[in-house]
């Protein structure tokens, strides 16, 4: 099944990608305040970690192989961290050094999940950049080489508040290290169907960029990438949000009994789904109506990859049985038992579109209709939107090649 993302064009899929990858680390926003009302701050940082540590390491390898850049290096992890749905650009403003093939720094010179966190107290604060960060910046290492280790310089709570940059921190690969393993819940993700899912390769005859197997750059230039790459680019990304949403659900239902597990993943769901629809309705700058829902629907990231979530968007969306469903993905949240997600995506394109739906839990169709009065905002979307990444606006960037500093004196794994 071809990707949806083929009816873009090249332009705009450039425009696109970054805001998928904001859509990603906005999850957490959507996800962690039902979270913390359910299992408090502890039980949160621990659904947090496991999350990221399951998914990371299983879309890092993935995109290494989609753009050719495998390898056992800092420069393959800092590559990795740039198309990572944890580090969206300039959202979290990753700045690089490369001393040698096994030593390097980065600092984040802009920190969007610390301007969130930063108001709720140092306790939060401290549950991002220590208790979680830890664990999870080792675990997205471990694609790359199980020997890496990512050590802070500095960290919050910032001292004195207004210390920049926000972080610093060192990776440095040596054979002494203890090999890192991955976690139990990264093995049981390995198991999904997401995780071995087949995407259309990427065309090296394209005009543009089929790779990212040259230098690392000082940030991605999405317009430099051939049409052909950014489609599979756009198919990688979404599937990073499931994945991590799947880490999510798995380490969710660990914890709660099946109704309040289901409660909290809907919620998160319908937060996500409604912010993020109306960032992209602007990105794209698609029409109004129920010709613009309708577009919208078809590229959000809730049907995509194609071969994923199985659905024709026509004058209605009909869903068919998918390797998603089977995964227990988010679409198999939607349907005639459940249209907030749904909803709150058409919304964002007008509180006055609504939708009904017909048909099975997991074959369904949808119809957009219009109500004369409009629908008040989700609670689930007001939420999230407290994050600065709501209303957080992308800057033109010049990408420059970065070079080691000091040849590499060392024999890394």
């Amino acid at each position: 099944m071809p990707s949806r993302f083929v009816t873009l064009r090249r332009g705009e899929l450039a425009a696109l990608l970054p805001e998928l990858l904001l859509a990603g680390q906005l999850i957490d926003r959507s996800a962690m305040a039902w979270c913390i009302g359910a299992f408090g701050r502890e039980g949160m940082t621990r659904i947090a970690i496991e999350e990221w540590m399951a998914a990371s390491p299983v879309y890092t390898r993935r995109m290494q192989r989609a753009l050719r850049y495998e390898g056992t290096d800092v420069v393959t992890i800092f590559k990795g961290l740039q198309l990572d749905i944890g580090a969206p650009p300039q959202f979290m403003d990753f700045r690089f050094t490369v001393h040698d093939r096994w030593h390097g720094e980065f600092r984040l010179d802009h920190c969007g999940a610390l301007m969130d966190v930063e108001p709720l107290g140092d306790d939060y604060v401290r549950a991002m950049c220590h208790d979680i960060e830890d664990p999870t910046f080792d675990a997205t290492a471990v694609a790359t080489n199980a020997k890496a280790r990512v050590r802070p310089i500095h960290r919050p709570p910032r001292r004195p508040a207004d210390r920049h940059p926000c972080c610093a921190w060192t990776v440095v690969i040596d054979d002494a290290h203890p090999a890192v393993t991955e976690s139990a819940g990264c093995r049981r993700l390995r198991k999904t169907r997401a995780a071995a899912l087949e995407l259309d390769p990427i065309d090296p005859g394209d005009d543009g960029a089929a790779d990212y197997a040259g230098p690392l750059r000082s940030d991605i230039d999405f317009a430099a990438f051939s049409k052909s790459a950014l489609v599979r680019l756009a198919d990688e990304v979404c599937l990073q949000m499931h994945l991590l949403n799947l880490g999510f659900v798995h380490a969710v239902h660990d914890r709660a009994d099946p109704e309040q597990a289901h409660a909290i993943c809907r919620r998160q769901l319908i937060g996500i789904a409604g912010l993020s629809a109306g960032r992209l309705h602007r990105s794209l700058g698609l029409p109004g109506g129920v010709e613009g829902a309708l577009r919208l629907l078809e590229l959000h990231p809730l049907l995509n990859p194609a071969v994923y979530v199985r659905a024709t968007v026509g004058d209605t969306v009909t869903v068919a049985a998918s390797p998603a469903h089977d995964d227990g993905a988010w679409i198999s949240l939607c349907g005639p038992h459940e249209t907030g997600p749904l909803r709150a995506i058409v919304r964002a394109v007008d509180p006055h579109l609504d939708v009904e739906v017909e048909g099975t839990a997991v074959e369904w169709t949808a119809r957009l209709v219009w109500r004369d009065e409009p629908a008040k905002e989700f609670d689930e979307v007001a939420v999230t939107r407290i994050s600065t990444g709501a209303s957080f606006e992308f800057r033109p960037r010049r990408s420059i090649p970065i070079t080691p500093v000091r040849p590499s004196g060392h024999t890394g794994s």
